[in-house]
């Protein structure tokens, strides 16, 4: 699998410095629009594998979250150089994220 597991400890090092831009995903196991989304997510680190770092983060486990304003999960946030440049809140299709991932990679 080419998603990441990131946590409180980790999220500055893999994401705020990452040298490419990074897909968060915000979820719980408890919620079921999250493992909805959760298979796309995962075909998403796939397919842009090498292009765009793609990461979860169980706001249950990690504070992380708060840093962001997460209110509702699942919350997928785009960031490039380190600042979240597109959030996108609620289950979506894997078209609309691509539509997204394309244009945050495409600048």
């Amino acid at each position: 699998m080419a998603d990441l597991t990131l946590t409180d400890k980790n999220f500055e090092e893999e994401v705020l410095k990452s040298d490419q831009p990074v897909l968060v995903d915000f979820w719980a196991e408890w919620c079921h629009p999250c493992r909805i989304v959760g298979p796309i997510i995962e075909e998403l680190a796939t397919d842009y594998e090498g292009k765009l770092k793609v990461g979860k983060v169980d706001v249950d486990a990690n504070q992380v979250a708060n840093n962001y304003g997460i209110m509702s999960i699942p919350s997928i946030l785009l960031f490039k150089n380190g600042q979240v440049v597109k959030t996108l809140v609620g289950a979506q299709s894997k078209d609309n994220y691509k539509k997204e991932i394309d244009s945050l990679l495409a600048n």
